[in-house]
């Protein structure tokens, strides 16, 4: 039976595995801290991240836990209504109160990076390591600005996606090599996210001779863009590029289609979501290029099995995210059992080290991470809208197409 997003949200809320409980008479009970943006724009999209990432622990309860510990989860939500979507002050709030719980000991999240900028500092203070599935920006993970982002030193903050390093620029080298480019305008949301994938974009795009006309930066929460649409209208660039998260994704594809319905546009992975399918809708949607900083795998055989088991938990079909935030439970699952079964203590210094230095079969492959934390592995994957009358407009498996993984070059 798929239910309805609130009756969703109201179940898992209502989970025992979501409160941290009383330990086992052993002792043998630690927490891990789940941050998601489950208010405002991208909720929907969230609810499958936490979904996949719940589902590991879950799993792994029920077999007995790793190295015999028993997993609480605390989930923490990092949207509210005043921002409409994921905010950096209500994530710092949440990396907080998942350091000052001590039973925490890794944590899952967040989505986005500019959660992420606001939480990483206060983790590293912490000890406390966490592994995104999805928040793609490279500052929190380059060592150039280690100093912010890692102060007390080691790597707290891992991934099982890329990085905006290779997403913007390798959908720039599909553009040029692929789709014959030869001028674009570029946008951005002025978050995070989307000035750092709009900038690593721009900078590949350039140097593959494609003409950036110009760039301009629209407001998450302003309702009206008609003066920049009249404008990339006016200049008539073969393609817009645009960097955002979903609240200001849906205004740029309803107002770019009422400009200029016939032109070629891109986006990240803010753009590939439930919320812009059903927000912005058809026809508004049709024909937008899209890329996840993941493999595409919902199609593969291998993981039908898992998918099955998400639906029979769930109701409805998981996402590409929910994929890499399963992996990301079962990094941080392989991580306690490891440290059990050596006879050392499991707490957030001990996790955080067998994190770093493991190697883990999860859905997309094996995986591990580099000094930095970031995989060893940088796929990216793009996608174009085309609808599909015979599935729900909000359907994101069989609404947007897989096209290919993006060329993957250093240079």
């Amino acid at each position: 039976m798929h239910l309805p997003r609130r009756a969703l949200l109201a179940s898992v809320a209502a989970s025992p595995l979501l409160r941290v409980g009383s330990a086992r008479a052993d002792d043998r009970t630690v927490t891990v801290g789940i941050n998601v943006s489950l208010t405002g724009a991208g909720a929907e999209d969230s609810l499958t991240v936490l979904h996949g990432a719940v589902l590991a622990l879950e799993e792994a309860n029920a077999a007995g836990g790793p190295g015999g510990y028993k997993i609480n989860i605390l989930t923490l939500d990092d949207g509210t209504a005043a921002a409409g979507q994921y905010d950096p002050a209500q994530a710092a709030v949440n990396a907080r109160k998942m350091v000052a719980d001590k039973s925490v000991v890794a944590a899952i999240g967040p989505i986005a990076s500019g959660s992420g900028k606001a939480m990483a500092a206060i983790l590293s203070a912490g000890n406390l390591a966490t592994i995104t599935p999805s928040s793609t920006n490279p500052d929190l993970t380059n060592p150039a600005f280690a100093a912010q982002y890692r102060p007390a030193g080691l790597p707290i903050y891992f991934r099982t996606c890329t990085t905006d390093a290779y997403q913007g620029p390798n959908m720039a080298d599909y553009m040029a090599k692929v789709m014959k480019i030869k001028s674009v305008y570029v946008l951005d949301d002025s978050g995070a996210y989307g000035v750092g994938l709009a900038d690593a974009f721009q900078a590949r795009a350039t140097k593959r001779g494609i003409s950036v006309l110009g760039r301009d930066r629209v407001d998450p929460v302003a309702a009206d863009y008609s003066s920049v649409m009249t404008k990339i209208k006016s200049l008539k660039p073969d393609a817009l590029y645009c960097g955002a998260s979903a609240l200001a994704g849906i205004k740029v594809v309803k107002q770019s289609y009422d400009a200029m319905p016939d032109m070629i546009k891109v986006g990240g992975d803010g753009f590939h979501n439930v919320s812009i399918l059903t927000g912005a809708g058809f026809p508004a949607a049709e024909g937008w290029y899209s890329t996840i900083a993941s493999p595409h795998m919902l199609d593969d055989a291998v993981v039908q099995p898992w998918i099955e088991r998400y639906q029979n938990r769930w109701g409805g079909l998981p996402s590409d995210y929910a994929i890499t935030a399963y992996d990301g439970a079962l990094v941080i699952l392989q991580a306690i059992e490891t440290v059990a079964k050596s006879g050392a203590p499991v707490n957030r210094v001990t996790v955080r080290d067998a994190m770093q230095a493991g190697r883990v079969k999860t859905l997309q492959g094996e995986i591990g991470f580099d000094a930095n934390g970031d995989m060893d592995t940088r796929p990216v994957s793009i996608f174009q809208v085309r609808h599909d009358p015979n599935y729900p407009d909000g359907d994101v498996l069989h609404q947007f197409k897989y096209i290919a993984l993006a060329p993957a070059e250093d240079s």
